[in-house]
C-alpha cells in the first residue's frame, strides 16, 4: 500500500511539473528579463514619513502629493517603476515602489526626483530584491482593470 501511495504522489508531482514546462513562454520570459527560474532583481524603495511634514501647509502637502503622483506616473511611463502603492493606516512606513533597475544607485536617482522626497515629506530605504519577472506586465494589466487613473 505504501509502494502504491509513493507511486501515486511521483506520478501526480511528474505531471504537475509536465504541465509547468509546458506552459513556459521563452518569448515572454526574455520579454520580461525572466532568468531561469522566472525570477529577476528589483529594487524596493521603502516610503517613510519625512521629517519636515509639520513645516508645509495642508495645501502645500496637497501640491507636493500631487507632483508625487505624476513622478510616480512618469516613472511607470518609462519602464522604470514596475508597482507602487501606500500603506494603510497612518503609521511611518507609507507605502513602496518596485523599481525595474540595475543597482541602489539607480533607484536612489529615481526617487530623488519626487517632489515630497524633496521638500522632506517623504524619505526613502532601498532593499534590493529577488522576485517573479511575471511583475513585469502589472503596469499593463493596471491599466486593464483601473476605471480612473491616479
Amino acid at each position: 500500500m505504501k509502494t502504491l501511495l509513493f507511486v501515486f504522489t511521483l506520478l501526480a508531482c511528474s505531471i504537475s511539473i509536465s504541465k509547468a514546462q509546458s506552459s513556459y513562454d521563452p518569448k515572454l520570459a526574455e520579454e520580461v528579463g525572466a532568468d531561469q527560474y522566472g525570477m529577476k532583481k528589483y529594487v524596493i524603495a521603502f516610503l517613510y514619513r519625512g521629517d519636515k511634514v509639520s513645516e508645509y501647509t495642508e495645501e502645500e502637502r496637497g501640491k507636493l502629493q500631487e507632483g508625487h503622483m505624476a513622478n510616480i506616473n512618469r516613472m511607470a511611463e518609462e519602464g522604470k517603476l514596475v508597482m507602487a502603492g501606500p500603506f494603510f493606516g497612518n503609521e511611518d512606513l507609507r507605502g513602496l515602489y518596485i523599481f525595474d533597475v540595475q543597482d541602489l544607485e539607480e533607484a536612489k536617482s529615481l526617487t530623488e526626483t519626487d517632489p515630497s522626497i524633496q521638500a522632506g515629506v517623504l524619505k526613502m530605504e532601498l532593499k534590493e530584491w529577488y522576485g517573479s519577472a511575471a511583475l513585469m506586465m502589472m503596469n499593463e494589466l493596471h491599466r486593464k482593470v483601473a476605471k480612473e487613473i491616479i
